[in-house]
C-alpha cells in the first residue's frame, strides 16, 4: 500500500468520504451539499463488490419502502473507468436495485473520484457497517484486498474499524471446501460452526453433519476434536480430558503455525496470556527456528 495515501484514510469510514447527509427528504437536491439525481441507467454494478446475496425478502421490503417514501440515503458512485456517461456503484447497490424494482426512474447519488482500491474498500466499510455481507462475502473482500493492492491484516483491521484477530479469523474461512463455503453462504453455517471445520479432516461430510443435527459451535468443536483424535489413533487421557477443549480459532492458529514451521506447536491460552510450545527433535531445526525468528 502506498503509505501516506493510506494513513489519510485509515479509519475514517464511509461517512468521513460522503459527509453526514442527512435523509434526502430533509434535503435540497443540487443545493451545493454534493447530491445529485442520475437516472437508473447510468449507473452499473461493480464487479468488485464483495456483497454477492441479496435476499429476495429483504430486497422486496426495501422495494416497497421505497416505493413509499423514495430512497432516504444517497447511493455513492465514481465515473465509470469504461464508460463514458456512466456511473460505477460505490456504495448502495441494493438500493439502486430496490429502487429499480420500485420503478424509480432517477435516484440520489453522491460522486466521488475514487480509485479501484478505495472503492472496494468503502464497498466492504459500508457493508461491514451495515452488517449485510455474510461471513464468506466479508473473507472474500478481505481477501481481495489483500491479494490485489498489498494490505496487509493490520491495514484491514485498522481500515475496517475490526480487530486483528477478526480479520484473521474471517480470512481463514477462504482455506474451507467450496460445497462448505456455499453452506455458510446459504446461512446453513455459521462463522463460528465454519472456523471449527478448518481443521477437520473432512469439513464437507461434517458440516453435512452439523447441519443435519442443528449442532450449536460448541458442539461442532468437540465433534471436529474427536475426529482429529480418531484419525490420528489417539485417546484423550483421563488428565486430557478434564482440560478444556481449545476453541476452533486456537486450533486454526496452532495449524497454521506447524505448517509455517514443520514442527508440532502447542497453543496453551489462559484468559491471562498463555503460552507457546514449539517441538524440535534435532538441534538442526532449533536452529533453523531461531534462523527465522532473527530475519524477521
Amino acid at each position: 500500500m502506498n503509505e501516506k495515501n493510506s494513513n489519510s484514510r485509515l479509519g475514517r469510514g464511509l461517512a468521513a468520504l460522503i459527509g453526514d447527509v442527512p435523509p434526502i427528504e430533509a434535503t435540497r437536491i443540487n443545493s451545493g451539499d454534493g447530491i445529485r439525481r442520475l437516472p437508473v441507467e447510468f449507473i452499473v454494478a461493480s464487479p468488485n463488490n464483495p456483497r454477492r446475496h441479496f435476499a429476495p425478502e429483504d430486497l422486496e421490503d426495501l422495494t416497497n419502502s421505497i416505493r413509499e417514501k423514495g430512497v432516504m440515503q444517497p447511493i455513492l458512485v465514481r465515473p465509470s473507468p469504461l464508460e463514458p456517461d456512466q456511473y460505477e456503484l460505490v456504495a448502495g447497490e441494493r438500493r439502486w436495485r430496490a429502487a429499480q424494482r420500485a420503478g424509480l426512474h432517477e435516484v440520489p447519488v453522491i460522486i466521488r473520484e475514487v480509485d479501484d482500491r478505495e472503492a472496494l474498500e468503502l464497498a466492504i466499510i459500508e457493508n461491514v457497517q451495515r452488517a449485510d455481507l455474510n461471513p464468506l462475502e466479508e473473507s472474500r473482500g478481505y481477501d481481495q484486498l489483500m491479494d490485489q493492492f498489498g494490505y496487509t491484516q493490520s491495514d484491514l483491521a485498522q481500515v475496517i474499524g475490526k480487530s486483528r484477530s477478526h480479520v484473521a479469523n474471517t480470512l481463514r474461512l477462504m482455506k474451507l471446501p467450496t460445497e462448505v463455503q456455499q453452506f455458510v453462504s446459504d446461512g446453513a453455517l455459521t462463522a463460528g460452526h465454519a472456523r471449527a471445520l478448518i481443521t477437520a479432516d473432512n469439513p464437507t461430510e461434517l458440516a453435512k453433519r452439523i447441519i443435519d443435527g442443528g449442532l450449536s459451535v460448541r458442539e461442532t468443536e468437540n465433534l471436529a476434536q474427536k475426529q482429529a483424535q480418531a484419525v490420528s489413533g489417539g485417546e484423550p487421557s483421563a488428565k486430557g480430558s478434564a482440560k478444556i477443549a481449545k476453541d476452533a480459532d486456537t486450533l486454526a492458529l496452532e495449524k497454521t503455525l506447524s505448517d509455517l514451521l514443520g514442527l508440532k506447536v502447542v497453543i496453551d491460552h489462559k484468559e491471562r496470556g498463555g503460552k507457546v510450545e514449539i517441538k524440535y527433535r534435532t538441534l538442526e531445526q532449533l536452529d533453523d527456528v531461531c534462523q527465522r525468528l532473527q530475519h524477521r
